[in-house]
């Protein structure tokens, strides 16, 4: 099921697009990566799903249904810009923050104790947020955020100023927000936690979207038909000789060994190559080479924008 659709969604701000025919789905369990360089019109769609502003034509859709204020209630969104109010005590402010999302007190109270305890944030319930450090206030958003058990949570750039530690934290418990059955869209410029965390990934440009789909495929359907080896033997081998699959290969000595990388003919295996290079050679291991998704983001972003995908 799709929790949220956006379809055919444009914005103008006078003769500026923001947002030109958009469209993106984000099923339920499931972690979409919206990606982009700076103004390509992020922001401006998170805006339009939470309301903040409407498109100018296009549809928004919630769990198949147009997205009206009453259901705003099931969306959790985590802005990049932080917003706490720094002269209110702490827990004061998550309680405050929590019944505006329809939390009853009671249940508010029970639901951060147990989030303060897991985030080691207790003793800090009556201390002013102006006295948190940056890390600790980002984890008192990112509780308040989720503390209403949204169906959609909408995380803008959740690691900025966390240290690894809490980077893991705050990964581990998206992930087990995913698995429970939350989605999830999250928009980053860290691309290894794209590669981390994301199904699927929306790719926005001037406007438009360039490229999207499930992540896997994206990176392979990218790739050049690459893969390394790594081999001992008394001198450096031609792998072009066993196979007329290879298309081209370079190579280098290693410390015990050699490095290989060959690169194939579009559409052959790499099975027979890899079957005759292990009976003349040692094997010492083999990978398919599958270009990570920072190389992707800025081979596309870097083409001519008559070569964008309409």
């Amino acid at each position: 099921m799709e929790v949220i659709s956006c379809n055919k969604v444009v914005k103008q701000f006078h003769n500026f697009t923001a947002l030109d025919q958009v469209s993106l789905s984000v099923k339920k369990g499931s972690i979409l990566g919206l990606l982009g360089p700076n103004g390509a019109g992020k922001t401006t769609l998170i805006r339009i799903i939470n309301n903040i502003t409407m498109p100018d034509s296009g549809e928004v859709l919630f769990e198949g249904e147009p997205l009206v204020k009453e259901k705003l209630a099931n969306i959790g969104y985590l802005p990049e810009e932080r917003g706490l109010y720094k002269k209110m005590k702490v827990g004061e402010q998550s309680l405050y923050l929590a019944q505006l999302k329809g939390v009853p007190l009671s249940v508010a109270k029970k639901r951060l104790k147990e989030w303060f305890e897991k985030f080691e944030l207790e003793l800090w319930w009556d201390k002013k947020v102006e006295q948190l450090s940056k890390g600790m206030a980002q984890k008192v958003q990112f509780i308040t955020t989720v503390l209403h058990n949204p169906s959609l949570l909408i995380l803008d750039e959740p690691f900025t100023g966390f240290d690894p530690v809490n980077v893991q934290l705050i990964r581990d418990e998206i992930l087990k927000m995913r698995d429970s059955g939350h989605s999830i869209i999250l928009s980053t410029h860290n691309m290894a936690s794209v590669e981390e965390l994301c199904d699927h990934i929306v790719l926005l440009d001037r406007a438009k979207v360039i490229e999207e789909g499930k992540l896997e495929e994206i990176r392979r359907s990218h790739g050049k038909s690459e893969f390394e080896f790594y081999y001992r033997g008394a001198q450096e081998y031609n792998l072009s000789q066993l196979s007329t699959s290879v298309l081209s290969q370079r190579q280098e000595a290693i410390e015990g060994g050699y490095r290989a990388v060959v690169e194939l003919h579009s559409g052959t295996s790499h099975s027979e190559l890899l079957q005759r290079a292990a009976s003349k050679l040692e094997i010492i291991s083999f990978r398919e080479i599958i270009p990570k998704m920072e190389d992707i983001f800025i081979k596309l972003i870097s083409k001519p924008k008559n070569d964008a995908k309409e």
